[in-house]
């Protein structure tokens, strides 16, 4: 609570004691007495006003200045949250300095491909003059071309896969023609050698001469 500036200042308590105090002095001792109680009765009046309002204002002092210490204790927690906070993001900012990203060892496409592959949204003039969204970006468009790549790898892995069962497949039905091959020709020969044996071989011309010449 603060008093009004306009309204009059309370009459000080010690001017209210010097009359009390004037009134028990030789010069009021002819005055009447009822009037000089009348007088006393109001200025003790005056003092006690003078004493509820004096506590009164000090109540409402006591409660402001609880009010602000308890404003400035909230403030004084408020910073040394703030503080707290502030360390830890320090910390947390020079871990991020000191920590080695595996993006540095990591072979990117040189800058003037990425400029020539990579999409243009990807490359305007102001991403370019961003340092750190530069970096983003050209991991981004790292990462996009080598899972593309991987992605026509595996689609090659697969045809190649197909082509060595395809392969496979033919080799096993060659070597068995040619295992069905070589038993008819292991067939034939036995049956050619078979006919050998039982057909008689044919006597030639000279062989009836030399018959005719022994008769």
């Amino acid at each position: 609570m603060h008093s009004d500036k306009s309204s009059p200042l309370p009459p000080n308590p010690d001017d209210v004691l010097d009359q009390l105090r004037n009134l028990c002095s030789p010069a009021f001792l002819t005055h009447d007495t009822a009037a000089m109680h009348i007088r006393a009765m109001a200025l003790i009046g005056r003092l006690k006003s003078l004493y509820r309002a004096a506590n009164t204002a000090t109540r409402c002092r006591k409660e402001e200045t609880a009010e602000a210490r308890q404003e400035m204790d909230q403030s004084h927690l408020n910073l040394q949250n703030l503080l707290y906070e502030k360390r830890h993001l320090e910390r947390e900012i020079e871990k991020c300095r000191q920590f080695a990203s595996i993006y540095q060892d990591i072979p990117l496409y040189t800058l003037e491909e990425y400029n020539l592959l990579a999409p243009e949204q990807s490359r305007t003039e102001e991403i370019l003059a961003d340092e750190h969204q530069l970096m983003l970006n050209r991991l981004t468009f790292e990462l996009a071309e080598r899972q593309r790549l991987d992605l026509k790898k595996k689609e090659l892995m697969q045809q190649k896969e197909e082509l060595l069962k395809e392969s496979k497949a033919k080799s096993t039905t060659m070597d068995s023609v040619k295992a069905h091959i070589e038993t008819l020709m292991k067939t034939a020969t036995e049956i050619q050698k078979k006919v050998d044996e039982l057909v008689q071989p044919i006597p030639t011309q000279a062989g009836e001469d030399s018959r005719t010449m022994s008769l």
